[in-house]
């Protein structure tokens, strides 16, 4: 009797064209994977592109200074010196980047659970407070205990905040888009009460300045790359690494995943199956408000050391996060590429236009308007696939001609 161990299993692409349904599905759901994110992009790009050149300009150099003002150029020239102008805007990429993929994977964990987290900006508020909070007030501390305990806290905090939008919808149904609306307004006008005047975190040196104190030394983070006093890259970018990592393996070969991701697929079926459709609303949001108030504490502790009123309003990484994720198809590598993307993007439009191809009020708002694209093309991934799909008709007619 002859044996097929020794026979090497089928790939999903030969098993596709074996004529296997759902080898046939698996697959193009892995193509549309890939090829909707990069044509969304590249689309946005090309558009945003046409704008720069309806103001007159040269949009090939427009983009040539964001990759150098990204520090992207550094790939040809490394160097570890941040004396090095590539050097040093890597690193603020960079910085951008750590927030941008916490913040996306807020987003990500409660879409694969069927909700739409749009409270990613009040949960990393929360973190943020939290951890300032926390950096100031227990000075004196080991470097090690005040750095874990102002991180866990804020985590903690920004997973409470978006809990409330958890429980409601779970007990009553309150939809989560309304709900995380609202607590993003709470958590900013309680950050005017917190930092303005005659608040509790408003600085005590100056009471006339609506801005916080500094954390203590003993709670910011250690600098690895570039110099403090420069807002270098701190150790908190291999954080956000490391938990792009524990979002796959939470999603992908936990338990919790299995059943965030049924309630996602369908929340009756998986109610019959006995999951605790209730349950799990709960703790995803949770979990993405985990993400989000870690990244400010992470922010907070890394580099800004302090936070006052006016930095309120001009802050919106927790909505950048929205399109990083959907950019990224809420996977953990699509999301941690999406924001590098948009990192490379916000630092690379405000400070990389050297050449002065673009006006610097369009160039401020540039990476807007691709976010909006991407956004738009994102939303209408099936119109992509289909013109991606219809090149297959014109091969017969081609080979026949």
């Amino acid at each position: 009797m002859t044996t097929d161990s020794n026979i090497p299993p089928e790939s999903p692409e030969e098993a596709a064209e074996s004529g296997t349904l759902a080898a046939s599905f698996a697959l193009r759901q892995r193509a549309g994977g890939i090829v909707v994110p990069v044509l969304t992009a590249l689309i946005a790009f090309l558009l945003g592109g046409l704008v720069v050149l309806a103001t007159g300009h040269n949009p090939l150099l427009a983009y040539r200074d964001i990759f150098n003002g990204a520090g992207l150029n550094w790939i040809f020239h490394p160097t570890t010196n941040v004396a090095n102008t590539a050097a040093y805007n890597l690193t603020q990429t960079l910085l951008q980047t750590t927030t941008l993929i916490l913040t996306g994977l807020a987003v990500a964990f409660a879409f694969r659970c069927g909700m739409f987290n749009i409270g990613g900006q009040g949960q990393y508020f929360v973190g943020l407070y939290t951890a300032n909070w926390v950096g100031y007030n227990l000075a004196g501390w080991s470097p090690v205990p005040h750095i874990l305990l102002a991180i866990g806290a804020a985590t903690l905090a920004g997973a409470a905040w978006a809990g409330i939008a958890g429980f409601l919808k779970a007990a009553v149904g309150a939809h989560e888009v309304i709900s995380t609306i609202m607590l993003n307004w709470i958590a900013i006008w309680v950050g005017e009460w917190l930092f303005g005047d005659g608040g509790p975190l408003q600085n005590a040196a100056d009471k006339t300045i609506p801005i916080s104190n500094d954390v203590a030394s003993s709670a910011q983070l250690p600098v690895f790359w570039g110099e403090q006093q420069l807002q270098g890259l701190h150790i908190g970018f291999f954080v956000a690494i490391a938990a792009l990592v524990v979002f796959y393996l939470i999603l992908n070969r936990t338990t919790l995943g299995y059943e965030v991701r049924a309630v996602g697929f369908n929340p009756e079926a998986a109610a019959y199956g006995g999951i605790n459709v209730k349950k799990n609303l709960v703790r995803a949001m949770a979990i993405s408000g985990a993400f989000a108030g870690l990244a400010g504490a992470l922010d907070m502790l890394g580099y800004l050391y302090h936070f006052g009123v006016s930095d309120i309003p001009v802050n919106n990484v927790g909505f950048l996060g929205i399109a990083v994720a959907l950019l990224g198809r809420n996977t953990a590598v699509g999301t941690g590429l999406g924001a590098l993307l948009f990192g490379a993007l916000l630092f690379g439009t405000t400070h990389g236009l050297s050449s002065n191809v673009i006006q610097p009020e369009l160039a401020g708002n540039l990476t807007y308007m691709i976010q909006g694209l991407i956004v738009l093309f994102v939303g209408a991934d099936v119109l992509i696939l289909y013109v991606w799909n219809t090149r297959k008709k014109f091969r017969p007619r081609a080979a026949t001609a």
